[in-house]
């Protein structure tokens, strides 16, 4: 009796091919908008988790404390805050960054910059692998007169382009560009490519500051990461007689943070693809019902000649059922083709390398929720077909 109620079913998908294609085709958007941005936002976080994972050693040590997931600054550290972490156990080196606003004068045209000053060696290793330059190089240690300019600096914020080897005002002092960075890609964009580098030496004089903005803290092991972030927060802490005064975020922390943010996007991207679902199975119900309206003759026949209800039960229920699956079908391929096109385009204007992790379990979640839709949409409709009276249905014309 299945296999007759698989060939029935296949029948009847035929003879109403175009209200089967609509059906289809709901089944297929909802479940290609909840594989694609299931795969699309694990490859982006995979993508960025995986670059932060490359400088799990670094803790970020900032003078200020986060609140409701705000920022609020403190002031800044000392030189001795400096010496005081590097003393920590663990701790393999520190970086001291000096950051603030300066005028920027290229050709009489001025504007107010975002400087950083760090030691040039110290720094690199940070971006090092993460930006590219498009001319010049890098800064080296004795470069006191000597900046790096970020992409946009170079080619956005002056009436004229910036290019390697011109020259700069920085708060009247004169500085010669060594290096203009690429663009960066989403997650480097906003340090490279807005910020102008000095060296720490040369800070000092342009800034009018050897006050400390942030540090940057290498450790030895990385499993004593957390550990040390909270030993350098309460050495700086007491050195500046304040609670919360100092915070020290490691990657890890920050890479759980990203995870968490990544799985509240997902978590209302699908629901806003649940909704195209809820729409198809209010279709699946709807030609389920006119096709128990189309065929009440049929069944009342096949209820004449011996076929049970749960017979008839079952062959309305197949036939949603396979409806549904192909829609899942078709949606799963749907899915996989926008992730990956996805991938190829944040590749290509972001760079940043998205993976489209289309997992055997992905591909099988596509599916369940297809089928639970479509013969949970055809239950109702099912069940009215099974409990036709058999007089009555032999009758309906």
């Amino acid at each position: 009796m299945i296999r007759d109620s698989f060939t029935l079913a296949y029948r009847n998908i035929r003879e109403r091919k175009f209200r089967s294609f609509l059906t289809l085709l709901g089944i297929s958007v909802g479940i290609a908008a909840i594989i694609g941005l299931i795969a699309i936002g694990s490859g982006m976080e995979g993508a960025i988790t995986g670059q932060l994972t490359e400088m799990s050693d670094l803790i970020v040590v900032m003078p200020g404390e986060m609140t409701t997931g705000m920022y609020i600054e403190h002031g800044s550290f000392t030189q001795q805050d400096l010496r005081d972490v590097g003393r920590i156990s663990g701790v393999k080196d520190t970086t001291a960054i000096t950051w603030d606003s300066a005028t920027v004068e290229f050709r009489r045209s001025k504007r107010v910059i975002q400087v950083i000053g760090a030691d040039p060696e110290d720094f690199w290793v940070m971006y090092e692998g993460n930006v590219d330059f498009a001319e010049g190089r890098w800064l080296r240690k004795n470069d006191h007169t000597g900046c790096v300019v970020g992409h946009n600096v170079a080619n956005d914020y002056f009436d004229e382009t910036v290019h390697a080897g011109d020259r700069i005002d920085i708060n009247g002092h004169k500085f010669v560009v060594i290096g203009v960075f690429e663009k960066g890609n989403a997650l480097t964009s906003n340090d490279v490519d807005n910020y102008i580098y000095i060296t720490d030496r040369a800070s000092k004089g342009v800034l009018g500051t050897d006050k400390i903005s942030f540090i940057y803290v290498t450790v030895y092991d990385i499993d004593d990461a957390e550990k040390i972030a909270d030993k350098i927060e309460k050495v700086v802490d007491n050195n500046h007689k304040l609670d919360d005064f100092t915070n020290a975020m490691t990657m890890g922390s920050f890479i759980d943070q990203i995870g968490g943010i990544f799985k509240v996007i997902q978590v209302v991207l699908v629901g806003i693809a649940a909704i195209s679902l809820i729409v198809a199975s209010i279709g699946i119900m709807n030609t389920m019902m006119m096709a128990v309206m189309e065929r009440t003759h049929e069944v009342g026949i096949m209820k004449a000649i011996g076929a049970r209800n749960r017979d008839i039960l079952m062959l309305f229920l197949i036939e949603a059922g396979v409806v549904s699956l192909i829609g899942g079908i078709l949606g799963c391929i749907l899915g996989a083709a926008m992730a990956i096109g996805a991938g190829r385009v944040a590749t290509d204007y972001a760079g940043l390398d998205v993976p489209a992790p289309i997992t055997p379990g992905l591909i099988a979640l596509g599916l369940a929720v297809a089928l639970i839709v479509g013969i949970g949409s055809g239950l109702y409709p099912a069940m009215k077909a099974a409990r036709m009276s058999p007089v009555e249905a032999v009758r309906y014309e």
